[in-house]
């Protein structure tokens, strides 16, 4: 096995301290890393910056640090559906700093690939644009947005090996190529920790450079936010 391979998420996030800066993958609740996030409430580690599309959703996910006052930061794109955010946000408690989901996706692509900033029209003339550069080309007003990055990265894919390649289920992918780029340190739990060799070179949606450790997951919960009781109209 690879130096990669840890035990599981308590030896994975030994050393994620108070302050930490973290990016976790997933879209509300899919594609969580459920054992990261749990290891992380477990340790009680506060003063945390997270950085996530959202920061939890109707009183699960990353809203469990919430809950628990671990966060001091949450660099988002969307809080809907997440009363404990809310209630901090408005309260003083949690500095919330909201992006556009776009230019939220590519500020983490940016901090990945070394990129020192991009332009973006998104949030000209809006509150988004308020304290940052603001410039012309070709006639077109753009806003001057700065990379993210992070010192760790917690995210969860569905297979990966010892190397630390990885493959992600369907849309659970998201965010968290970027984030692995983008952080000092990426943390994987996978749903199925594989051989060398059992993952085509072609199939790898991240390769293993990205990813200082990784781990096999067990129990996964894989909540959803919504039962649907009747067909679609579609559907009917």
């Amino acid at each position: 096995m690879s130096g990669k391979v840890v035990a599981g998420a308590r030896e994975a996030l030994a050393d994620v301290g108070d302050g930490a800066r973290i990016m976790v993958g997933g879209f509300g609740l899919s594609g969580n890393p459920e054992h990261c996030i749990r290891e992380l409430h477990r340790k009680g580690t506060k003063g945390l910056t997270i950085i996530a599309n959202n920061i939890g959703n109707q009183g699960r996910g990353l809203a469990v640090l919430l809950q628990a006052r671990q966060v001091k930061a949450a660099v988002c794109s969307f809080i809907g559906g997440n009363p404990d955010l809310e209630a901090q946000y408005l309260a003083g408690e949690v500095e919330v700093e909201l992006n556009p989901q776009g230019t939220l996706a590519e500020r983490i692509r940016a901090g990945g690939a070394g990129i020192g900033g991009f332009l973006t029209p998104t949030g000209v003339g809006t509150v988004v644009a308020e304290g940052k550069p603001v410039m012309e080309v070709d006639g077109r007003q753009y806003v001057l947005e700065k990379p993210l990055k992070a010192d760790f990265a917690f995210i969860r894919a569905e297979y990966g090996d010892p190397y630390g390649n990885l493959r992600f289920k369907a849309t659970a992918r998201n965010f968290s190529p970027h984030m692995a780029m983008a952080a000092t340190v990426a943390i994987v739990e996978v749903d199925h920790l594989v051989g060398l060799g059992d993952l085509a070179p072609e199939d790898i949606h991240l390769p293993g450079v990205f990813v200082q450790r990784i781990f096999q997951g067990t129990d996964f919960e894989d909540p959803f936010e919504y039962r649907m009781t009747r067909p679609r109209p579609s559907e009917a």
